[in-house]
């Protein structure tokens, strides 16, 4: 009997364990540590020829994400698009959804034209030249993608896809994470690996992206132009030194949680 009771007791602990997510299997999947991962350029900067993956680059999820305060936080950083065929990824966690018209920008550009990705009252949306939302909930991580063929905005949240009308011709405008300088507020929750390519990525290489999860690594490298996985830092893990500069910004490993 007393053998009896004391494994009762050992399977209530083990089960309110379970409950708490000690147990989680993403609670000792590996970690990977900052720049685990990243694009190997040996002609240096800009160039295309013999390009290549380095380190540990599949299955493991970062140490670290970036945790935005919605008051001050962003990143900038030396990224300026300079083709009108471009495509761009993140993971986002939003934390405060807003009350409309607010709409805290997750990435965007900033120049003579400002333009990039919010979350507003119905979810994720374009903010110029078009707007339209895919819904999406607060408190939980979400796979978002753009990509603009130089004809029609394209906008991914996790399996779902909006066609856009429009096109965002202008170009040369600075890459911003968190913010963008022209009016929107600050954004507040977490985002990780941001890419940006300067090519309209196809459906299947987007859904490929998704798959990989939030520590995946790039595809279509010779067109990849900045990579932030924002695992401790703001480095662009590229290979092309458009690293940015982070004002207010944590980096976090309590994240998903």
């Amino acid at each position: 009997m007393t053998y009896g009771w004391a494994i009762l007791i050992i399977a209530v602990v083990l089960g309110a364990l379970f409950q708490l997510g000690v147990f989680n299997s993403s609670s000792f999947s590996p970690r990977a540590p900052p720049g685990a991962c990243q694009v190997f350029r040996p002609g240096g900067p800009g160039t295309v020829t013999n390009i290549n993956l380095m380190g540990v680059c599949m299955g493991q999820l970062p140490q670290y994400v970036a945790k935005f305060d919605g008051q001050s936080g962003y990143i900038s950083t030396a990224l300026k698009r300079t083709t009108t065929s471009f495509s761009f990824t993140f993971w986002a966690y939003p934390i405060l959804a807003p009350s409309s018209p607010a709409c805290p920008m997750f990435i965007g550009e900033y120049n003579q034209n400002w333009w990039g990705i919010c979350y507003g009252s119905s979810g994720f949306q374009t903010y110029t030249p078009t707007t339209s939302a895919i819904s999406a909930p607060i408190n939980s991580w979400h796979f978002v993608a753009v990509t603009n063929d130089g004809t029609t905005i394209t906008l991914y949240v996790n399996n779902q896809k909006t066609t856009l009308g429009g096109n965002l011709q202008n170009a040369n405008n600075v890459f911003y994470i968190g913010y963008v300088s022209g009016g929107n507020p600050y954004f507040k929750g977490s985002i990780a690996n941001v890419q940006f390519y300067n090519s309209s990525l196809s459906a299947n290489e987007i859904q490929a992206m998704y798959l990989g999860g939030i520590g995946g690594a790039p595809f279509v490298l010779q067109n990849l132009m900045g990579w932030w996985p924002l695992n401790g830092n703001a480095n662009d893990y590229s290979g092309n030194n458009n690293n940015g500069v982070p004002t207010n910004v944590v980096f976090t490993s309590q994240y998903g949680k």
